[in-house]
């Protein structure tokens, strides 16, 4: 499951057939994203801030070098005993970018569905990842004290919720222990009322919502994945932070890695960024990204994250009810790495061993299949492969 709340509300927009149906706010006369196919698709997902309401995040003075590596990868693979042409792959599976970079060298950049290197494109769930790296950000700042701080000591609004007792920590996890309906097709689940709720401008709706949902386990006791407490997340972040998240997200990662532009950052009815959705940055910004955690959440010699954050954070942390890999913080676990994951193709594979970042966007038309994420993932580790053989 790699979805976020914008993947929540296909179902919904389904049933519905009505662009009403989107979770965040849209500029008059657009259409829902999840309802886009073909060539709607590949243009959307590439200008979303000219269609949906979103933060920028503002770029620095400095963009770090990304050299082109002597050696390349391609333009064929061994994905599982046979060879794969990644023109081909990308070609079959809508991919619009895939880069590949070994030791701070890229071995492989490729583009398609009329993207160009200067042209951004949406994250979907990827923003996940994000969300928790900012957290850690957070932390090393002192904003927020310790992972195991209670949420209620930061949403106050939530004393007496179901959400009183749980840590940080476990929210991050996935394993609240909250009750919660992830069901995208079901009109009656929470994740759809929450997705509808969201749109409407006024106080933040989120914090309302869920403090409303019964117990269902002991915090931290099951795995059960959540997209409403990833926004929640950011609720958490803006108030420890007394900042907007995209603000914060320049501040500490943006500007010191040295992306390459502006990032955009979807927001919910009330203003806030979804923590669980949507960013959007070059394919090379998303490497960057993928670097800056291969670099241990380093920004040249400035320690943006905690001693200890991403080992901890991309390494199992819970397994009951999680994948057979398990769940960290906001990460899912790969063989011999970890990744950031988001519906319709879009990914960051890290292999810290082999030093390598793997990134994938792409426009499937299916938003969530597993046949398409094992294809990516077998695909990913053919290019682990060949990059660590050169």
């Amino acid at each position: 499951m790699k979805t976020g709340f914008l993947a929540a509300m296909a179902g919904a927009a389904a049933l519905l057939a009505a662009p009403a149906a989107a979770q965040v706010p849209l500029k008059p006369g657009a259409t829902s994203l999840l309802l886009w196919r073909g060539d709607e698709q590949a243009a959307g997902f590439r200008t979303v801030e000219t269609i949906y309401q979103t933060q920028v995040i503002s770029r620095g003075n400095r963009t770090s070098p990304l050299p082109v590596a002597g050696r390349r990868v391609g333009p064929s693979v061994s994905v599982e005993g046979r060879s794969i042409d990644l023109q081909a792959y990308m070609q079959r599976r809508r991919v619009s970018g895939l880069l590949a970079i070994k030791d701070g060298r890229i071995v492989l950049e490729a583009y398609g569905l009329g993207r160009t290197a200067g042209d951004r494109w949406t994250s979907f769930s990827v923003a996940k990842s994000v969300t928790s790296s900012l957290v850690g950000a957070a932390i090393q700042d002192g904003k927020i004290r310790s992972i195991d701080d209670l949420v209620v000591d930061y949403v106050p609004e939530l004393k007496g919720s179901a959400y009183d007792g749980v840590s940080i920590r476990q929210m991050l996890m996935m394993s609240s222990g909250v009750r919660w309906n992830e069901d995208y097709g079901d009109l009656r689940s929470d994740v759809v009322k929450m997705g509808m709720a969201a749109s409407r401008p006024g106080p933040n709706p989120i914090v309302d919502y869920l403090g409303k949902l019964p117990r269902d386990h002991a915090p931290g006791a099951r795995f059960h994945y959540n997209t409403g407490e990833t926004d929640l997340v950011a609720v958490l972040l803006k108030k420890a932070t007394g900042k907007p998240l995209a603000e914060y997200l320049s501040e500490k990662i943006w500007r010191p890695v040295g992306m390459e532009q502006d990032g955009v950052w979807m927001v919910d009815g009330s203003g806030l960024e979804r923590g669980g959705c949507c960013i959007s940055m070059t394919l090379r910004d998303y490497g960057r990204f993928g670097l800056f955690m291969l670099q241990d959440g380093l920004a040249g010699d400035r320690r943006i994250l905690p001693p200890g954050w991403v080992k901890a954070a991309t390494t199992p942390q819970i397994r009951n009810g999680a994948p057979d890999s398990g769940y960290g913080y906001f990460w899912w676990m790969v063989p011999g790495g970890y990744a950031a994951e988001g519906i319709f193709g879009q990914a960051i594979y890290v292999y810290p061993a082999d030093r390598v970042v793997v990134v994938f966007n792409s426009a499937w038309p299916e938003a969530d299949k597993d046949e398409l994420w094992r294809e990516q993932a077998a695909v990913a580790e053919g290019i682990r492969a060949a990059a660590g053989r050169r």
